[in-house]
């Protein structure tokens, strides 16, 4: 059986390498040769949370090109550019009812996921592949996974064109929502960063003030720009262990204004509910992707690359190998080397 290099979390808070299976299609997959793979703040976050070695290669921010087809698959996407919507639709069974309102990430009955882009190769449903533009540098193709989980949040606030949005840290995901927003129409946006390089690139992104996450500053900035009233929509990217963030988008959003929850709360947390009860806000929870009026998140991020509308590559401060891994997660996780997004690149 032919073998692949492919990169695991150890369970010892450490990258390593391994040679092992590659994959083999099933009658409606495909093979894909990965070309590049971001690395989430997700991943730093898990990996944080881990004490066993992982099974299999995980890496959801992926771009490839499609070098195997199953049976049932088209002989015509061989050679295909492509981003892999690898949670949802790239699992998917196409069936269920979740599948046909084309909610892929809550699938009934998903495919096993044997791997993701830490690796030469990886195997995904034909049907999760998004086709990309042949000018389409990899460093963007990679980028679409992270600019549609923030289109889907945005499109789940169901923001109108000219509200005043607040996003709420601006880490890898605030960052595209701030793209997000501002090519969807937003009108002021405030972006709260904590390291330098964040909040000037939140600027170049469309974001109109970028201020502290302590402080009353946030509060008072878009209560000078809104008579007073609040955000129209804020949108939470943090998440963390504390509902210090929650507590936050409650006290900046608008009395009858939404409330999108992008980040990972990974702890238990308590919150004081009478506030938002009060001010009758909405409270809306957003993960990752799938077809909202008629075109599915990935389908829209691409476009919104492809045209120009947000320039999201200057995101990708630092590319590394497969085989120096371990250099880019260590390069993640430390923002005093200037990292934004940290991507694996693997030439053809």
């Amino acid at each position: 059986m032919p073998k692949m290099k492919a990169a695991f979390f150890d369970g010892d808070n450490a990258m390593m390498l391994a040679d092992i299976a590659a994959p083999e299609p099933g009658p409606e997959d495909v093979i894909i040769r990965v070309r590049s793979t971001g690395i989430c703040g997700s991943d730093l976050l898990m990996n944080a949370d881990k004490t066993e070695p992982d099974a299999i290669p995980f890496g959801h921010e992926v771009a490839g090109e499609i070098v195997e087809a199953g049976s049932r698959v088209a002989s015509g996407l061989l050679g295909q550019r492509v981003a892999i919507e690898t949670i949802g639709h790239g699992l998917a069974c196409a069936q269920c009812w979740y599948c046909r309102q084309g909610q892929f990430r809550q699938c009934l009955n998903k495919a096993e996921n044997e791997g993701g882009g830490f690796a030469e190769y990886m195997k995904r449903r034909a049907i999760g592949c998004y086709p990309l533009p042949d000018d389409m540098s990899w460093e963007a193709g990679a980028l679409v996974e992270p600019l549609a989980v923030s289109v889907h949040g945005v499109r789940r606030g169901q923001m109108q064109g000219g509200e005043t949005v607040v996003v709420l840290g601006a880490g890898n995901i605030g960052l595209t929502t701030v793209a997000a927003a501002r090519a969807l129409g937003a009108g002021k946006i405030f972006v709260t960063a904590r390291h330098a390089q964040q909040g000037e690139l939140a600027k170049r992104l469309g974001a109109d003030d970028v201020l502290p996450p302590e402080g009353a500053a946030l509060k008072e900035a878009v209560e000078d720009m809104t008579d007073g009233r609040g955000a129209d929509l804020t949108i939470e990217t943090v998440g963390g262990r504390t509902g210090d963030t929650l507590e936050q988008a409650i006290d900046v959003t608008r009395m009858q204004g939404r409330i999108v929850i992008l980040g990972g709360f990974r702890r238990p947390i308590t919150l004081d509910w009478l506030p938002p009860l009060l001010k009758e806000q909405a409270i809306l929870f957003s993960s990752c992707y799938g077809i909202l009026n008629g075109q599915h998140d990935y389908e829209l991020a691409i476009d919104m690359l492809d045209a120009g509308r947000t320039a999201l590559q200057p995101m990708v401060t630092h590319v590394f190998s497969l085989d120096d891994i371990q250099q880019g997660f260590d390069t993640a996780y430390d923002k005093t080397t200037g990292s934004i997004k940290v991507q694996i690149h693997q030439e053809a």
